[in-house]
Order: C-alpha cells, then sequence, then structure tokens
C-alpha cells in the first residue's frame, strides 16, 4: 500500500544521497528491500566507510559503535543523519516525525516503541538507539505479527532478543510471530550462552559442543526455571499447542508425548536430548535406529543380511538410472526385488531425473516423469497401489515451488490418471516442498530431505503431516560383500511400507508388432498430452497451424509398423525411437516449413531462388542429413546402398524427394539416423557445460538420459531443440508403454 511518508523517505534517500551513493531507488511509496539498502549506503557514507555496499555488516556496526554507541537529540551528528533514522521508522510503520532532522519527542516515542517491539526494551532502555536497534531498523523484518504469524511464537522472539541482544554475535531476529532459519538460529544461541558458550564460540549451530551441553539438560514435568523455558520456546517454534514457560506442567508433558509420537520417537513426555534434538534441527538425533534405508547400491544376499542385523525393514531403491555419472548400481538390478523379498525386505520405489536443479521441473517434465516412472515400475514388477516417491532433490525456495514444483507434480498426476492411476503418487524433498505438494493434493505422502538442515525449505520448517520417511544420516553398515558404504538412514513413520511382494518383471525383450485394439487408446493419451501442451487434435489454426492432425500422425506411424517393428530387430532398438521421431515431425510440421519445401521445389525445378533443401516429410528430414546418416551406416555395415554426396545438388534433390513422398524410406531414415546418433552425429545446440551423454552403443535397454540424447541429437538442425526435445520425451513414454503391453502379453 502507497504510502505518503515512505514515499517522502524514498524521495530524501535520492535527492540527497543518489548521487553519492551511487544509487536511486524507485518512489512508490513502498517500503522494501532497495529502500533500506539506500538508506544503509546513506549511513555508511555518512560514517566515511568505503567501498559502500548493500550490507549492514561488521565494518559498520563496529564503526557505528565506536563513534556513537547511543544516539539521540545530543549526539545524532547532523539533520541528515537524524532523517537516515527518520526514513528508517517511516519504513518499519513508525512516526518518523516528519523527516525534520530533529530527534525529537516523536522520534523518541517511536524508538522506544520499536524496542519495546523488539523486545529489547529493558536489554537497551530508553529513547536513545543503539548500534543493534540500528542495524535492525533499516531490514525488511517485522516487530509486529504479520500474516499467518502467531502471538506465542512472537513472545518466543521477543523473549530472546530481549535475553540475548547483548551478546556479541546475537542480533535482534524479527518479531513478526513466523518461524524462520533466523527464528531457530536465535534459539540455538539462547541455548549456548546459557550452556555458558563464550562469545566468539556460540555462533547458532546444533554443533558436537551444543549437542552434548544439551545431554546434560534433560527437563520433565515439574521443572522450572530458564532450561524450560528454552525448551518450551522449542515445542512452540514447532508448531505444537503450548505457550512459552518456565515451568514444566501437565499440559506441556501431553504436548511433548503427542510430539514425540508425531516424529516416531519414545513417548514419554520427557525432554530427554533425542526430543531436543527433534525440535531444533531438521536430523534430529542422528544416533536414533532407522528403520528404512535409500541406498544407490544393489541389495544382494549378502548386503540383505547386513540391512536385517542393522534393524533395517524398508529399503528405498530408484526405478531408473537419472544420469549419465557412474553410478552403475543406482536403478533396481535384474533379480533384486526378488532378493529383497526372499530376505523379509520391503522396497519402495523413488523416480529421479536429474533433479537437482529448478530447470529440471515444469508440467511438461512432470508428464514425462509420471509416464516414465509408471513404465519402469511396470518393468521392475511393483504391483499396484505402490507409492512410487518422485524426487526434488535441490532447496527450492517458495517462488520455485510455485512456478515450478507445482506445476511438475500437477503433470505427474495427470500422467498417472492417464495411465489408469496404477500407483500411488510420494514426494521426495525439503519439508517445505513436501508441505506445499502435500497440500496442493499433489501427493499423498512425503520422504523428507532432513540431513539437508541448512535448507531454506527445512530451517524453521515443521515435518509434514504425511511423512512416510525421515532420511536423517548417513552410514556405513555391514564389512566385505555385505557392506553398504555411505547409505542414507531413515525413520519410518508406517504411513508407508513399501512393497515385499512383486510380480514377474517385464524384461528387455524385442518390441513386437503394435496391437491394433490398443490404437484408440494410444490415440487418446497422445491426444491429451499434446492439447495440455498446446497442440490441438486437428493441428490448430492460423499462421502458426500445424498440418497433420493428431488422429493422421498415428495413422501414418501405424501403417509403417510391420516395417518399425522389423528395424527395431535388426538394429536392437526400441521402437518408440522411431514412433516418436516421427509422430513429434508431423506435429511440428507446419505452414511456413511447407512454404520451405516449396521453395526447395523451386529451386531444382526452374532454378528459382537459393534453397536447395528442407526438413521435409513425415519426420523431417533434410536430403543432407538423409545422405550422411545412410553413408555412415552403410560404412558400418548397419545397411546397403550407394554412397551420395550430401554437398551435390543432384544426390541432394533424389534423396529429398524420396523424403517427401517415401513413408517407408522416411521411417528407414529415422532408424539410421538414430545409428548415427550413437556413433557419433554432431549433437546440436548442446548448452555450454553440458555433458555429452551419448549411449556407447544401440540397445534395448537405454537409460533415460541416452534416450533424451539421442532424440536431441535427431532434432540438431532445430534452433530450438531443447525445447522440442523436452517436449517429445513424454510421447516417447507413450508410445513405450503400449510397445511394452505388446511386448510383455
Amino acid at each position: 500500500m502507497r504510502d505518503a511518508m515512505v514515499l517522502k523517505a524514498q524521495r530524501f534517500v535520492n535527492s540527497v544521497y543518489g548521487s553519492r551513493i551511487g544509487t536511486t531507488v524507485e518512489e512508490s511509496g513502498e517500503a522494501d528491500w532497495a529502500t533500506m539498502y539506500a538508506l544503509t549506503r546513506a549511513l555508511q557514507y555518512e560514517l566515511g566507510i568505503t567501498p559502500l555496499s548493500d550490507n549492514f555488516g561488521p565494518t559498520v556496526l563496529s564503526t557505528l559503535t565506536a563513534k556513537f554507541p547511543k544516539l539521540d537529540q545530543d549526539t545524532v551528528p547532523s539533520p541528515d543523519f537524524c532523517r537516515i533514522i527518520q526514513a528508517g521508522l517511516y519504513c518499519k510503520g513508525y512516526d518518523g516525525g516528519d523527516l525534520d532532522g530533529r530527534y525529537g519527542a516523536r522520534v523518541q516515542a517511536a524508538v522506544t516503541r520499536l524496542k519495546n517491539d523488539m523486545g529489547v526494551g529493558k536489554a537497551f532502555p530508553g529513547s536513545d538507539l543503539t548500534p543493534k536497534v540500528f542495524k535492525a531498523l533499516l531490514t525488511m523484518d517485522a516487530y509486529v505479527v504479520t500474516g499467518s504469524g502467531s502471538g506465542q511464537v512472537r513472545d518466543v522472539q521477543q523473549w530472546l532478543n530481549g535475553r540475548c541482544a547483548g551478546r556479541q554475535d546475537y542480533f535482534v531476529v524479527a518479531c513478526d510471530g513466523q518461524v524462520s532459519a533466523a527464528t531457530r538460529k536465535a534459539l540455538l544461541f539462547g541455548i549456548q550462552y546459557e550452556l555458558g558458550m563464550a562469545d566468539g564460540t556460540a555462533n547458532g549451530n546444533f554443533g558436537p559442543g551444543t549437542q552434548a551441553g544439551l545431554k546434560s539438560h534433560p527437563v520433565k514435568q515439574g521443572d522450572q526455571g530458564v532450561w524450560v523455558s528454552l525448551f518450551s520456546a522449542g515445542m512452540v517454534l514447532n508448531r505444537r499447542p503450548v505457550a512459552l514457560s518456565d515451568a514444566f506442567d501437565g499440559h506441556l508433558a501431553a504436548a511433548v508425548r503427542a510430539f514425540q509420537t508425531f516424529v516416531a520417537l519414545p513417548s514419554t513426555g520427557d525432554g530427554d536430548f533425542s526430543t531436543w534434538a527433534s525440535l531444533l534441527a531438521s536430523y534430529g538425533d542422528q544416533s536414533r535406529q532407522g528403520h528404512a534405508c535409500d541406498s544407490i547400491l544393489r541389495v544382494t544376499p549378502a548386503r540383505a543380511a547386513t540391512l536385517k542385523a542393522a534393524g533395517i525393514t524398508y529399503v528405498g531403491r530408484y526405478l531408473t538410472n537419472p544420469s549419465g555419472k557412474s553410478l552403475p548400481e543406482k536403478a533396481i538390478q535384474p533379480g533384486e526385488l526378488q532378493t529383497i523379498a526372499e530376505n523379509g525386505l520391503r522396497c519402495f520405489p523413488i523416480y529421479q531425473t536429474t533433479g537437482d536443479d529448478v530447470s529440471d521441473f515444469d508440467y511438461v517434465a512432470g508428464r514425462t516423469a509420471g509416464y516414465a516412472a509408471v513404465n519402469a515400475a511396470l518393468d521392475h514388477g511393483f504391483r499396484k497401489g505402490t507409492r512410487i516417491f518422485f524426487a526434488v532433490d535441490f532447496d527450492a525456495i517458495d517462488e520455485q515451488i510455485t512456478a515450478s514444483i507445482l506445476p511438475h507434480f500437477k503433470g505427474i498426476n495427470e500422467a498417472m490418471a492417464d495411465s489408469g492411476s496404477p500407483y500411488e503418487i510420494g514426494v521426495y524433498g525439503s519439508r517445505n516442498i513436501c508441505a506445499r505438494v502435500g497440500a496442493a493434493g499433489y501427493s499423498t505422502a512425503s520422504f523428507l530431505a532432513d540431513m539437508s538442515s541448512g535448507f531454506d525449505g527445512n530451517a524453521g520448517r515443521p515435518m509434514p503431516g504425511d511423512w512416510a520417511y525421515d532420511q536423517f544420516v548417513t552410514r556405513t553398515l555391514g564389512s566385505g560383500d555385505g557392506q553398504l558404504a555411505s547409505i542414507d538412514i531413515n525413520i519410518a513413520s508406517g504411513r508407508d511400507t513399501g512393497q515385499g511382494a512383486f510380480n514377474r518383471p517385464r524384461p528387455a525383450v524385442p518390441d513386437v508388432a503394435f496391437d491394433p485394439r490398443y490404437v484408440p487408446a494410444l490415440r487418446a493419451d497422445l491426444s491429451r498430452y499434446m492439447q495440455s501442451i498446446g497442440y490441438p487434435d486437428t493441428g490448430g489454426i492460423g499462421s502458426d497451424a500445424r498440418l497433420y492432425s493428431n488422429s493422421q500422425a498415428v495413422e501414418a506411424i501405424q501403417d509403417q509398423d510391420e516395417l518399425i517393428t522389423q528395424l527395431s530387430k535388426t538394429h536392437t532398438m526400441r521402437k518408440a525411437l522411431i514412433q516418436t521421431a516421427v509422430y513429434w515431425a508431423m506435429r511440428d510440421y507446419g505452414l511456413d516449413d511447407q512454404a520451405v519445401d516449396q521453395k526447395v521445389v523451386a529451386h531444382h525445378l526452374s532454378g528459382s531462388g537459393t534453397v536447395k533443401d528442407s526438413h521435409t516429410g513425415i519426420a523431417e528430414i533434410s536430403g543432407a542429413d538423409a545422405i550422411q546418416a545412410w553413408n555412415h551406416c552403410i560404412g558400418w555395415g548397419y545397411t546397403t546402398g550407394e554412397h551420395l554426396d550430401p554437398g551435390k545438388d543432384a544426390d541432394i534433390w533424389s534423396v529429398w524427394q524420396r523424403l517427401n513422398k517415401d513413408n517407408a524410406f522416411t521411417v528407414r531414415t529415422v532408424a539410421l539416423i538414430h545409428l548415427w546418433g550413437v556413433r557419433g552425429r554432431p549433437g546440436g545446440q548442446l548448452p555450454p557445460g553440458d555433458r555429452v551423454t551419448t549411449p556407447r552403443s544401440m540397445r534395448l535397454d537405454l537409460a533415460e538420459f541416452e534416450i533424451t540424447e539421442l532424440l536431441r541429437r535427431y532434432r540438431a538442425w532445430d534452433p530450438d531443440e531443447e525445447a522440442q526435445t523436452h517436449q517429445s520425451l513424454a510421447v516417447y513414454q507413450l508410445f513405450e508403454k503400449y510397445n511394452s503391453i505388446a511386448r510383455n502379453a
């Protein structure tokens, strides 16, 4: 909301300091970080600090403390210096005395009120402005309850500020009733100071010294004093229904028992070390016994014995190998699930692509992930009703969750629904990611990445109510053949129990003829997906119209099914690679492409124009690319024929005409282009720093990253190849869905 005095403050900092501090702010009348940074720079200018920065850091604080340990009507050095204070007060919602440059009664009253709202009125009594309060003034922190904040949390924040603000490394935290990483760190500072840690030693981290100290300070019903206050503060910050108190009464004990039950600790009602740890760090007490694990290592009989000896029942294993990294056992291996079942263990499947950057997540990637996970789970033999945990393996902030993660899981849900909802959907990630995906209705259980206590999505966040597994420590178990090095140990809530029996796995057998009975279902699945990304069934209208409908593309592919099946067997290639290339090309071919094709015809028939080649036919292949693919594959012995010259007009025109009219020739060429891709076709617009993940040979069991690379190389000519490949991956999975049904019938 536009505020006249905030606007006045912004105009002040621009007019007086803009040229001096090298920046100006938008005169919006709304307080923001840009204005606070400008005021911080203005203060640095007045203190003679260079170079200027947005940070109110140690140099600013120490210089301010040395020159002005207390600022009041007698010590403010100049009217403009005072106006910086007044502008900060207005941006915080306090009376700044009309920016008159005087530290008068109105400013004094505002500073007194500010201190009381911060909880430091007793620590820093009076109306003078002390350096730490000044530092807090020039932030966007609020000192009244905001949004969904609670008075109980604000009481804790004010109490911690009042108790600790005088210490060297403690800085005033917001008193807005919102639990944050800063509030959680403030509580740890309070604990460390009470343990007797000196300034410079206390750091707000849940380290070995803090843990050792807390083991000597359990609290229980009937206790009183500051340790009960600190413990009850931890309960408040974990959103438990209690208030800050120095007395451990029956109400607090009951709340503790409920919390312990929720986080799978013994329900004693006492504040023992394990309970302290669960209140203070996302990973809790890392000496706990975990009954679940997740691992990138194959479960062999010897390793199964190790897991059972360690008390592990539930084993998380990956459905696919997500990248080109050297992790040969990351995906579930042939026969592994049988070993798990025979040894009385249970498996919960995890689906992960790269998953470590926001660019890996969007609606299209979610649709692909959903289809791919279903296909992989069926291949491995997971039964209907199994929950698959889809991984988000980075610290997504709220804006990224809204813009990318939630659309991704929407895509997963729609893909699962398209597949007949054979599996439940779970989510792996930070507490905030899991909570928000669950709240959106996109998952039914959470697998928490709680080892990463520094994640914004974990710090200051409670465990979501639907948690199934809590990943809290890495251990090495066993020795010799039974050793499992560096596996993640998890607490199991019982909300998910994985699977202990499995269907017969679907082996990597050759593809067979497509069952015509499934054509209507395939056509419908493709239609839903393509419409969801903006491709209408009929190809659309206007300048962006595509010339082939969904039905026409499916029919063209089905017409060539006998040939596609034969090529698949001859070259040990999944039919879906050929089908996807053709389908996507047909759905992509538009009026502009048709116009270019006409220019090619004109060039060769009448000599007009300079366009002698284009990507034509049902698979959008150029004459030059086709010639190179055939030449390479003839040389490698994959096929027979005459070597042609990709630089010769007559050869290009001869091949181009076949591509444009002869669908069978085009389909054969698609297969050869994929073989060329395996054997070193240039990769086109590979992003800087990307790894080259072309498979070393054509196989029936290509990993997802290899399939992605082949489809990308197929469209190496396309300026939009990355987006086109990204969108076509779901098409591959849909064709593979029905091909796998046929070959495993």
